[in-house]
């Protein structure tokens, strides 16, 4: 089982102000520096345990594909260490040390024995390999008339022909087709099955959520914040409305689950319950059944259009249904200051056995990140039992009638 420590990691460029300055600088070696330091990354400490898989995730240029490089050792750092146990294999940038004039099959024997198998292991892994990439005849063709989801096809092929003690994977997942990243991911979920320790960079929410026990954000170079996949995605979306002065921050819940608020605060939920057919309070709710869900919303300050959109999340942060008044077409027009509005919701809970979570939003658009007044995750916490319908598997009721017959 491998394990990753990483203790005050830091990466800086040296930034010259004209070529001049950079031939002076080798030339005297002795004399005063002629450049100045921009920092990619600083202060980066933690550590992923044995067994463990961790996201990690950030805006573009948040400095995630160095943080990636430094762990496997393509980079070295400026500051602090790395500590790796266990065998490593990476799939970082894109086909990153294919040949583009070798054919697939010769890159893999090369990939490979980049990974520490010796060329007896890839001859005996290669037919493993080739069925998993699935790319036919083109395994003896050169990798430079590949397609990008060919390259990232055999490069995962490679990387994952034999069980890692640590995968490390950055975004080149997402060029596959989406039949791929199924499978791919398939086998990410059996390797964590088998005890490979995980760090994956992705963009992804439900990959992050569905298979890491943490999550890491990056956020100027340095860790803004660590801790469950949910809570983390969660302050990572509200920092994308950030963009326009919105404040973010986060409390705990009555539950000790952590609440992400962000918005400009034009409008705010007041107040947000669940209702059954009688009008009465409820925070259980039986798979089918019809209940109302009730925003009170105020409003703060006058504003062109207001929507309120709202989410059903399940207990991994996955969004199981989604709809805003934009999209139903009942947005409110030039709303004054001062003002309130309750939204009645009616639906039935055709939901699995589970715990859910309704996040809200308040917006001028259908999007959170234009005019964002107010996004609240967590807003609402219930759950949905199975007191009155046959077993079923899966987080969706679908009341299926099966007929049969002879043929």
């Amino acid at each position: 089982m491998g394990s990753i420590t990483a203790n005050n990691l830091g990466k800086a460029y040296k930034v010259y102000p004209s070529r001049f300055a950079r031939l002076k600088e080798w030339l005297i070696p002795f004399s005063k520096p002629r450049h100045t330091l921009k920092w990619v990354l600083q202060d980066i400490s933690f550590n992923v345990n044995p067994g463990e898989a961790v996201g990690i995730i950030g805006v573009n240029g948040a400095g995630k594909s160095t943080l990636l490089k430094m762990l496997t050792g393509t980079t070295e750092p400026t500051t602090g260490s790395v500590q790796t146990t266990g065998r490593v294999a990476a799939l970082l940038e894109l086909g990153i040390g294919f040949h583009p004039e070798f054919t697939g099959r010769q890159n893999a024997f090369m990939a490979g024995q980049l990974l520490g198998l010796s060329a007896a292991d890839i001859r005996e892994l290669m037919p493993q390999i080739e069925a998993f990439a699935e790319i036919g005849d083109y395994m003896d063709h050169p990798v430079r008339v590949y397609s990008s989801g060919m390259q990232m096809r055999l490069a995962f092929s490679v990387a994952t022909a034999r069980r890692p003690d640590i995968l490390i994977i950055d975004e080149a997942l997402s060029v596959g087709d989406a039949y791929f990243q199924h499978k791919s991911f398939e086998r990410i979920r059996q390797f964590r099955r088998d005890g490979t320790t995980l760090l994956i960079v992705s963009h992804d929410k439900a990959a992050i959520q569905s298979i890491c026990d943490r999550a890491i954000l990056l956020n100027g170079g340095r860790i803004g914040m660590q801790g469950e996949p949910e809570a983390v995605m969660d302050y990572y979306n509200a920092l994308l409305a950030e963009r326009e002065n919105q404040t973010v921050h986060q409390q705990a819940t009555e539950g000790g689950r952590m609440q992400t608020i962000s918005g400009t605060g034009e409008a705010t939920v007041r107040s947000i319950a669940l209702f059954d057919e009688s009008g009465k309070t409820i925070e259980v709710v039986d798979v089918g059944q019809p209940v109302r869900l009730s925003i009170e919303v105020r409003v703060n300050a006058p504003v062109d259009r207001l929507i309120l959109g709202y989410g059903i999340k399940d207990r991994f942060g996955q969004v199981v249904y989604g709809t805003n008044t934009e999209l139903t077409k009942q947005p409110l027009l030039d709303v004054m200051a001062g003002q309130s509005y309750l939204f009645d919701i009616g639906f039935s809970a055709s939901l699995g056995p589970g715990t859910y979570s309704v996040q809200t939003a308040l917006v001028g658009s259908d999007s959170h990140l234009v005019n964002n007044y107010e996004w609240r995750d967590l807003a609402l916490v219930f759950s949905v039992v199975n007191l009155s319908k046959p077993f079923f598997a899966g987080c969706a009721w679908m009341n299926p009638h099966i007929d049969i017959s002879p043929t």
